[in-house]
């Protein structure tokens, strides 16, 4: 009977990419104030110089487009991301790691048959909604805030 409750969720997926509007309006309104910075009170060079290159990793991840995916069902969490992907069936899976960092980020750790696999950071869904999904599915989930 336990296991015929489990069966039969939705599926959790989330898509990333790296292309979103929100990316690149960002971007596209940074190097406007930057250039109007310049226009209208003379920042000097360097200092826009210095303030453009922080924008660059942003700006070469939107024009690769790097898209990133994750999917989990009843019998698989299957998950890629560039060049890197993966799939775990879910009876294999001893516990799922929820680590909250410094920087308020949360990394996946699956503890599944003696492995430790670590999910990219850009294909990790909302962590509240991975949590409930998992919960359903009877995985054992532990959460780990701030530690080193």
């Amino acid at each position: 009977m336990a296991d015929e409750a489990r069966l039969n969720h939705p599926p959790l997926t989330h898509v990333y990419d790296g292309r979103s509007r929100k990316a690149g309006g960002t971007i596209a309104a940074i190097w406007l104030g930057l250039l109007l910075l310049w226009w209208t009170i003379d920042l000097a060079e360097w200092i826009i110089a210095l303030l453009l290159a922080a924008t660059l990793p942003a700006a070469f991840e939107f024009a690769r487009g790097k898209v990133a995916r994750f999917r989990l069902d009843d019998q698989v969490m299957e998950w890629q991301s560039g060049r890197v992907s993966g799939t775990v069936a879910l009876a294999k899976i001893t516990q799922i790691r929820l680590e909250t960092r410094w920087d308020l980020s949360v990394r996946v750790r699956i503890l599944a048959e003696g492995q430790r696999i670590t999910l990219p950071q850009d294909c990790v869904p909302p962590h509240r909604a991975l949590e409930t999904a998992l919960g359903q599915r009877g995985v054992a989930v532990s959460r780990h805030h701030f530690g080193i």
